[in-house]
C-alpha cells in the first residue's frame, strides 16, 4: 500500500468512526467531537512544531492554552463600568513599576562589577521595588474587585469582535513564551520540561486568584460568539420553515446549525495553520531546525545560533496553542480557570503528537482527531462493556458494582494502552516523519 493510500485510509477510519457515532448516538455528539478534534489538532500542530521540528520538550502547553482563553475575555468581553477609574490605572501603574524594577535591577547588575556592593544594591532595588509595587497595586485591586463582585469585580474587556480574540490569544501566548524562552531555553531538555510545567502552573494560579483579571474561579460566562445563538434561530420563522421542511426538530436543527458553523470556522483556521506549518517544514528554515534538532553541536559549528532558533520555534508553537485555547473558550462561551489540568491540556496533546507521528504535521492532525475521539467515547463504551460482562451477576454483587464503577477509569487505561501499542508496533507514529 502506498503512503498516500495508507494515510487516506487512516483518516477515513477515524472519520468513519465519527460518522458511526452520529448514526448510533446523535449528530450533536458527532459534531462536538469534530469541533474539539479540530481544536485538538491545532494544539497538536503547535506541540509538533516545538518537539517534532526542534526537539523542545515543552510540558507547559496548558499554560499557553489558558492564556488563549484569557485573551478572549480581555478582547471580546464588555468593559466593566467604573473599573478603570476605580483602580484600573493604579493596577497598570503598579505592573509597570514592577516591570521597571526588574529591568532596572538587571541593568544595574550588568554595569556593576561582581561583589558585595552589587549584591546589596540588588537587594535594595528589589525590596524597594516590591514595596512600591504592593503599595500601588493592592488598593487598586481592592477597588476593582469591590465593583459588583457577585457578577463582575474585574476589568472586563475591550468589547471587540470575538474573532479578533483568536489572533490576540496567539499574540498573548507568544509574548509570554518569549519571556519564558529568554530565561529557560538555555536549560537541558529535562530541566526545560520542569521549568515549563512550573511556569504553566504559575499562569493557572494567577488566573485563579487574581479576580480583577478575569474573575478567578468565579468564572466569566456569557462570552460573545461568532455564530448565532440557538434561541435566536428557534425564534426565526425562516429557520423554523427550513427545519420543518427537512423534517428535523427545531431545537435539534438549531444546535446542529451552530455546531456546523463552528466546524467551518475551525476548519478554516486549521487549514491555514497546517499549510503554513507545511511551508515552514519544507523551507530552508525548516531543514535548519531539523538539523539543530538532530545535532546541536554540528549546527552550532556551522554558524547557527541554536538558542535564538529555539526561541523562534518555541514562540511560534506557543502562539498556535494560544490560538487553539481562544477557539476552545469561544466554543464553550465561558472561561473556567479551574478546568485547566495538565492531564487534559498537556499529557493528552503529547499523546496526540506521539501517536500521530512527531515531526509530521499530517500525523499531528490525525492524532488530534483519533485521540480526542477515544477520549470522548471510551468511557461510555467502557460502561457498556462492563455492564455486558457483568450481566450474569446478581444486582447486589460486589464484583459487578466494582467493575461498573471502574468504567470511569477506562479513559486513562485506554490512553496508556494506545500509547504503548503505538510505541511498540509503530515507534515513529501512525504517519511517521519522512
Amino acid at each position: 500500500m502506498s503512503e498516500t493510500m495508507r494515510n487516506t485510509a487512516l483518516f477515513g477510519i477515524v472519520f468513519a468512526l465519527i460518522i458511526l457515532t452520529g448514526f448510533m448516538q446523535s449528530w450533536n455528539v458527532a459534531l462536538l467531537i469534530i469541533n474539539m478534534g479540530l481544536i485538538s489538532a491545532i494544539m497538536a500542530l503547535g506541540v509538533n512544531l516545538q518537539w517534532g521540528f526542534a526537539g523542545l520538550f515543552n510540558v507547559g502547553v496548558m499554560g499557553f492554552v489558558a492564556l488563549g482563553g484569557l485573551a478572549v475575555v480581555l478582547t471580546s468581553a464588555a468593559p466593566v463600568e467604573g473599573a478603570w477609574s476605580a483602580g484600573g490605572w493604579r493596577i497598570m501603574i503598579a505592573l509597570l513599576a514592577g516591570a521597571g524594577t526588574i529591568v532596572g535591577t538587571v541593568m544595574v547588575r550588568q554595569r556593576m562589577s561582581a561583589g558585595r556592593t552589587r549584591n546589596l544594591v540588588t537587594f535594595a532595588l528589589l525590596m524597594g521595588g516590591f514595596f512600591l509595587y504592593r503599595g500601588i497595586f493592592d488598593p487598586g485591586v481592592a477597588a476593582v474587585e469591590a465593583i459588583n463582585p457577585a457578577l463582575q469585580g474585574n476589568f472586563g474587556g475591550l468589547n471587540l469582535p470575538v474573532l479578533l480574540a483568536w489572533p490576540m490569544g496567539g499574540l498573548l501566548a507568544a509574548g509570554v513564551a518569549w519571556l519564558i524562552g529568554k530565561t529557560a531555553l538555555g536549560l537541558r531538555s529535562d530541566y526545560l520540561a520542569i521549568a515549563t510545567l512550573g511556569i504553566a502552573e504559575i499562569i493557572i494560579a494567577v488566573m485563579k486568584n487574581e479576580d480583577w483579571l478575569a474573575r478567578g474561579v468565579k468564572n466569566v460566562v456569557g462570552l460573545d460568539r461568532p455564530v448565532p445563538y440557538e434561541i435566536d434561530l428557534q425564534n426565526s420563522s425562516s429557520f423554523i420553515n427550513h427545519a420543518e421542511g427537512l423534517g428535523i426538530d427545531v431545537a435539534t436543527a438549531s444546535s446542529l446549525f451552530v455546531k456546523l458553523n463552528y466546524a467551518i470556522l475551525f476548519t478554516a483556521v486549521l487549514l491555514v495553520i497546517f499549510v503554513m506549518a507545511q511551508m515552514a517544514l519544507n523551507s530552508p528554515w525548516g531543514r535548519m531546525m531539523r538539523a539543530i534538532r538532530d545535532n546541536e553541536v554540528a549546527a552550532e559549528a556551522m554558524g547557527k545560533h541554536v538558542t535564538n532558533r529555539h526561541l523562534q520555534i518555541f514562540v511560534l508553537g506557543s502562539a498556535i496553542c494560544g490560538i487553539a485555547g481562544a477557539m476552545m473558550t469561544t466554543l464553550d462561551g465561558q472561561l473556567t480557570p479551574g478546568t485547566y489540568q495538565p492531564l487534559r491540556y498537556t499529557f493528552l496533546i503529547w499523546v496526540m503528537v506521539i501517536v500521530g507521528g512527531s515531526g509530521n504535521n499530517l500525523g499531528a492532525v490525525l492524532g488530534g482527531f483519533l485521540i480526542w475521539f477515544l477520549w470522548v467515547q471510551v468511557e461510555p463504551f467502557g460502561l457498556w462493556l462492563m455492564e455486558f460482562i457483568t450481566s450474569g451477576l446478581s444486582e447486589d454483587s460486589w464484583l459487578r458494582d466494582h467493575l461498573i464503577k471502574s468504567a470511569a477509569h477506562m479513559r486513562l487505561l485506554t490512553m496508556g494502552v494506545v500509547l504503548l501499542l503505538v510505541l511498540r508496533f509503530s515507534p515513529r507514529g501512525l504517519i511517521p516523519e519522512k
